[in-house]
């Protein structure tokens, strides 16, 4: 059976998210965030015997997708959830999991891209040669200029929103780097920051000023700082010399996400 979540439901759902904490980093920060009742909000839950065995959050017009097991949950039920009128679903998830909504006959999805999932729990070593600060509100627009100056950044009118919500909410967190005169030449984020763990996003460095380890020092010294609040760091990639570097941090990999948009 399934049927939308309400905050009765939360105790048990919690307990099945956690069971996997760094895949569910978005699933558990938004009902961290903003619970089951907000208009922008939804979630629904599958139930055997009592017991639930997968979620669908929607947040806005996007779907994250967990199940307990790829084989045993109504995938039909669940994409006559998702259809959208022709228009086409953005969907992401463990890659096993949402790829069982591909081919169905009703659900049209959105350009599909996989990507390399990986985590760090422990703490490496350091010594700090520069200066790290961490970003506020006021030092956006500088940051904004660093990933407007590299080709592989897209930014949009959303983005100065997204990074001042999350500073003014908590739910993110830039260290940055700057040079002699003041310029953000290195600068690295968090995002969807919960209670377990936090998603590490915006790794970026000037052309300039690359090959000399700030992007490295920076990202460990947040993946430093964030694991004495919380369980887990997570991100992203998919380009291979990225992922040998984020290995030398201490992030390992754990699955493949995929994302239909």
């Amino acid at each position: 059976m399934i049927r939308e979540l309400t905050e009765k439901d939360h105790p048990i759902v919690m307990d099945f998210l956690l069971q996997d904490p760094s895949i569910n980093l978005f699933i558990i920060g938004d009902i961290e965030a903003f619970g089951y009742h907000a208009s922008f909000q939804k979630l629904w839950g599958e139930f055997h015997e009592g017991d639930i065995n997968a979620v669908l959050l929607k947040y806005f017009e996007s779907y994250i997708f967990y199940c307990k097991d790829k084989n045993h949950f109504d995938v039909s039920a669940f994409a006559a959830i998702m259809e959208s009128n022709n228009t086409p679903v953005t969907l992401s998830g463990r890659t096993d999991f949402v790829e069982k909504f591909e081919n169905l006959p009703n659900l049209i999805l959105g350009t599909k891209k996989v990507t390399y999932f990986a985590q760090c729990g422990t703490k490496k070593e350091m010594q700090r040669t520069e200066t790290i600060k961490k970003a506020k509100v006021a030092d956006i627009d500088r940051i904004l200029t660093l990933q407007r100056s590299i080709d592989e950044f897209s930014t949009t009118d959303q983005t100065k929103n997204m990074l001042t919500k999350a500073i003014e909410a908590k739910t993110g967190r830039t260290y940055f780097l700057e040079n002699e005169k003041g310029e953000i030449i290195s600068s690295v984020s968090t995002t969807a920051e919960n209670s377990q763990s936090a998603m590490i996003v915006g790794v970026c460095t000037h052309k300039e000023y690359r090959n000399k380890g700030y992007a490295s020092t920076l990202m460990t010294a947040l993946v430093n700082d964030v694991l004495d609040e919380k369980q887990y760091v997570c991100l992203f990639y998919d380009n291979p010399n990225a992922g040998k570097i984020y290995k030398k941090i201490g992030f390992e990999d754990i699955g493949l996400w995929t994302m239909y948009r």
